[in-house]
């Protein structure tokens, strides 16, 4: 058998479809999506579990080709709802870059029951072909959650689901009055519109309570992640962890693989959110910003639902 085609020490998150196939041909394996299984210890290496000490792994084909990877994240401090199971990673990378739809998953171990909730979010999500890695074959999601309760007991056929485009026609409710000073005008304006334009995609069909969050390294580079709702409620992913996830896929925290901290170089963050919303992130933004990244400013930029398009 050919060997792992990625190197352990790189932190590849995405792999381009014609990267994929380059790999399937050079390992001369007969579709793309047998190369996922190859790839999970790759995953594995790059998580950070730092209080279990339990690496979990996930790669994920989409319908565009892209081969997505995905890690445990856990964060010592907070309580442990906060962290970032796999599959939830693996899913937020691929909506991080557009992905419409999830093919295959190969997985290290058998899918938690709250990742198999999770995943319900995508449309056709029983049809999803899940491998553990040395069970040797795919088998539908359907096999591992076989009488789900999912976004069919609730939202209406034409309400879009996790993954595919949505518009919350949201918009600002004022400026906020406090001070910017020292040089953080300019990143305070772009983790604000990266903050609303995250609110304006996130997937809250449930609760109606759009959010998104925004985070800033030391080089002004800005990281941003939308609210994913579980029609179950408790397997959502708060929008930081999301941003998180893009924060580690686009580098941010490269270098702090195994179970080092993700949030060191972090010095600014934003929640955009409704005013009195039902659902607030607020609260749960700051006990988790304070355990991952105690120095960054924190700002709540409150918006208001539209009957248009901004």
């Amino acid at each position: 058998m050919a060997q792992n085609p990625v190197k352990p020490t790189a932190e590849i998150y995405v792999i381009e479809s014609d990267e994929a196939e380059r790999m399937r041909r050079e390992m001369n394996l007969t579709a793309v999506s047998d190369l996922l299984p190859a790839l999970v210890p790759t995953a594995q290496r790059m998580a950070r579990p730092q209080i279990s000490r339990y690496h979990v792994g996930a790669v994920a084909l989409g319908s565009s080709g892209r081969i997505y990877l995905g890690v445990n994240v856990e964060f010592p401090g907070v309580p442990l709802h906060h962290s970032i199971h796999a599959e939830q990673f693996v899913v937020t990378n691929a909506a991080l870059h557009g992905e419409r739809s999830i093919q295959f998953i190969a997985v290290s171990d058998f899918p938690c029951g709250h990742c198999r909730q999770f995943l319900q979010e995508i449309r056709s999500a029983s049809q999803i072909q899940i491998q553990v890695t040395g069970q040797g074959e795919y088998r539908p999601l359907s096999y591992f959650l076989p009488n789900p309760f999912g976004p069919s007991d609730l939202l209406k056929e034409d309400v879009p689901l996790l993954l595919e485009s949505h518009c919350n026609y949201l918009i600002e409710e004022g400026e906020k009055e406090e001070e910017i000073c020292k040089g953080l005008g300019e990143m305070e304006e772009r983790l604000r519109a990266a903050a609303l334009m995250a609110a304006r995609e996130a997937h809250a069909p449930y609760s109606g309570c759009p959010s998104g969050f925004a985070l800033a390294d030391g080089k002004g580079r800005v990281y941003a992640g939308a609210y994913m709702e579980s029609a179950a409620y408790n397997p959502s992913l708060g929008p930081v962890q999301a941003a998180i996830v893009a924060y580690m896929v686009a580098g941010g925290s490269r270098g702090g693989g195994g179970e080092g901290g993700v949030g060191e170089g972090l010095v600014a963050a934003v929640l955009a959110e409704k005013e009195h919303a039902a659902v607030s992130q607020e609260t749960t933004a700051r006990v988790l910003l304070a355990a991952v990244a105690p120095k960054a400013r924190f700002s709540v930029y409150r918006v208001r639902s539209s009957t248009s398009p901004w």
